[in-house]
């Protein structure tokens, strides 16, 4: 598994490594976009055959190297950070256009 190796190498001291991920947006870009230029069966196929955290967490449990409900609120964790960190940028004010490039690097 390119993950093991990739650990491993890391691990060993040998520097950095990279790994390229292929993703799959099930939804569309936006709330305007209702992803019509997918069929159901196409995200059907991703989902079941190709989803990464659906097939980790398969592992993980098959491995019995987490339970049911460890699974369970590690997701209930992970939503609630990820509704605060959108909470937080909705609430927050606009940047100044000065700050525009900041931090850019190329």
């Amino acid at each position: 598994m390119a993950a093991e190796e990739a650990a491993d190498y890391v691990r060993s001291g040998k520097g950095p490594y990279i790994l390229e991920m292929q993703t799959y947006r099930y939804r569309g870009h936006s709330m305007s976009d209702p992803a019509k230029y997918r069929t159901r069966e196409e995200v059907t196929a991703v989902r079941e055959k190709r989803d990464p955290i659906d097939h980790l967490g398969q592992k993980l449990l098959a491995d019995k190297l987490i339970t049911e409900d460890e699974m369970k609120a590690m997701d209930k964790d992970t939503r609630a950070i990820v509704n605060a960190a959108a909470e937080y940028a909705t609430e927050s004010p606009e940047p100044d256009a000065a700050e525009l490039y900041t931090d850019v690097l190329a």
